[in-house]
Parts: C-alpha cells; structure tokens; sequence
C-alpha cells in the first residue's frame, strides 16, 4: 500500500447535490419485466436515483455544492486556494471543468485548478490531492469537487447507450468537500492501491483517440472479475490498513464503501469484521453515485443531525483502473450539511450551429 498521513488538516465541511427530480426503479417493470426489476431490487439494493435533466451536468451540481459551503461557513472564495474536479462526466474535453468551476465560483487567479479522471475511487484519491496541495502549498482552503452524472449520461446515450440494466443501478450527484488547514485537526490516514493490468475490467473506449472509429457499444465490464476484485482485494486492503494502524472495527463508528452494490457491500464487510449496522447504506435513494457515494451515504445518515458530535468513519473507495483506496478520518457531523436539491444549470453562452439553424 501506498500509505499517506496528514496532520493539521481536517475536513471542514461536505455537502452532497442532486436534482429535484427522484424516479423509483419501477419504472423500469415495462421494458426489463417485472421479475427482473425485482431481482435486480433485492441484489443491488437500489431503488431508485436522483435524475438530472438534460441540461443539468455533474459541474452544475458540484457548483451549487460549493458555493451552498461558502455560503454556510461564511468563507471567502478568493482564500480558496485549490480546486480538484474528480468526474468521468467532464462539461468538455477540454479545457479543464475545474477551471471554469474556478470561474463560476469567483475564485481568485492565484489558484491552481484542474480534473482527475477517476470514479469510485474518486473520494479517496481526492482528498489525498487536495490535502497533498494544501501541505506543499501551505494552503488555507481547498476545494475538493467530485460526482458524475452516470445516469443522465447513459440516457443521452454517451455511456452505456445498449445497456438497460445499467441505467438503474447508477445515480446522478456531486459532492463538494472543503478542506481546511487547522492546527487542532486530527490526523488524516490514507493507503491506495492500483492495478492498471486489469483496465478492462471496466472501460469505456469509443469516441476516444485509442478508437476514434468505435462509434457503437464502447462500455465493457468483466462482471465476474470485478465481483472477485471487490470481494477479495477490497477486504484484504481494509484489514492490512487496520492491522498496521492498531485498529480494529471497534474504533470506528461506522464503515462508509463506494455504494457500487449491496450484495457485494455486504460481502465486503461481513470479510473485514464489521458488523451489518456498522455499514451505512444510501444506494437505496441515491443508486451508484460513483465518486460521489461515500459522501452521499453520510449525508444520508448525519446530514441533518444536530451537535458537535465527532465521528471516526472508515471509508473505502474501489473501481475502475482498477483503482482502491482508504481514509480514516476524523469529522464533526455539524459539518456533513444537509441534502441539496437543484435545478441550477450554467449557460455557457455556446451555440452549435445545429441550433443556429432552428
């Protein structure tokens, strides 16, 4: 593992964003029959998603996300010095969604702002980036910005455009962090791992310059090995990481996974040595969120609690590259801000000459 420890920084606060929109999975009964519909329910755990509209991307969620945290801590956005956008439903190829972020935000110049191509693993990478800039950079502030838009995606047919079955298991949302520099702060622990020789396992190739002419079915899992990845490199990952830190289920108030299923959480769990009500659980209302499902789960369960309770999650993100990674970190739930629903979408002011014409 490579192991990371950061000390005099601490998140100081998270807010999930979805769509005012909620569809149930049903839906689904007239197209997949309902005997599938309900297999699915009980073996993913999913049952139903957030839906952005075709006008709202997962920028314009991460957006409200951030500014709903400037808002409510009263911060400043010209002392944010840092700006990472981890999504795999970036607005462009380029440049940069960061950067127009930086822009919408009112960000100051003297900043640094860029994307990470990540997905389940997207949490936990991202705030060793942030935190890794905010000590190199003796930065006050930074903002770490992350989610996807998977399901509006595969209904525009950009991701997954054959696949029925996958567009009930994924959720649109984002997630905005704010991580701050604080001498009092607990130590944040972090330990990743990557194994590119499987970058099969989950791809998705066209449109891309590796195959500039695969125009049709271009998203591809080995289901099989992403389910054995997921059973046994996941849990043997989060016992070596408690086993060198001291630790054991016991000192941590709950187990907080990428919500990629419920069968394979569950599995992931019951091999690490955490009991069922230890785990926390929002695939149910959110579906897959991808980098944004460890946030949601505890947006879910501490959003709207009151106090300054601290609570000690362990949190373990896992998926395509094949990428994993773990933080143990310590956080003040009247820091986990309730649930924002939006209709925000940004106007770029671009126009496609398709448009022009109509």
């Amino acid at each position: 593992m490579i192991k990371s420890v950061f000390n005099d920084i601490r998140i100081s606060a998270m807010e999930t964003a979805v769509s005012t929109i909620w569809e149930d999975v049903d839906r689904f009964k007239p197209l997949m029959g309902e005997s599938t519909v309900q297999k699915f329910k009980k073996s993913t755990g999913v049952l139903g998603q957030y839906v952005s509209p075709e006008k709202q991307t997962t920028s314009d969620l991460a957006c409200a996300a951030a500014r709903k945290i400037l808002e409510e801590k009263c911060i400043d956005p010209n002392k944010i010095g840092a700006l990472v956008f981890v999504t795999q439903t970036p607005d462009y190829a380029k440049p940069a969604t960061a950067c127009v972020l930086q822009f919408r935000l009112g960000l100051p110049i003297d900043s640094i702002a860029f994307d990470v191509n990540l997905g389940c693993s997207g949490f936990v990478n991202g705030i060793n980036i942030a935190a890794s800039l905010m000590q190199s950079s003796k930065l006050k502030y930074a903002l770490l910005l992350l989610g996807d838009t998977a399901y509006r995606d595969q209904i525009l047919n950009t991701l997954y455009p054959k696949d029925d079955s996958g567009k009930m298991l994924f959720g649109d949302a984002a997630v905005a962090v704010l991580m701050e520099s604080n001498k009092n702060a607990e130590p944040i622990s972090c330990a990743y791992r990557t194994d590119g020789s499987r970058f099969k396992s989950i791809i998705h190739v066209n449109s891309h310059q590796r195959h500039l002419k695969w125009k049709e079915y271009g998203s591809l899992m080995d289901g099989v090995g992403v389910f054995n990845f997921t059973i046994n490199d996941v849990p043997e990952m989060i016992k070596e990481f408690m086993m060198d830190a001291g630790t054991t289920p016991d000192d941590y108030d709950c187990l907080v996974l990428h919500q990629a299923n419920l069968y394979v959480m569950k599995q992931v769990a019951k091999r690490t040595g955490f009991p069922m009500e230890k785990m926390l659980v929002s695939i149910d209302e959110f579906a897959n969120t991808s980098s944004a499902s460890i946030p949601t789960a505890l947006t879910k369960y501490y959003g709207k609690e009151a106090g300054n309770r601290i609570i000690r999650p362990l949190m373990c993100g896992f998926g395509v590259g094949l990428s994993w990674g773990i933080v143990d970190a310590k956080i003040n739930v009247s820091d986990i801000l309730p649930l924002l629903q939006t209709d925000e979408s940004f106007d770029d002011g671009l126009v496609s000459p398709s448009e022009k014409e109509n």
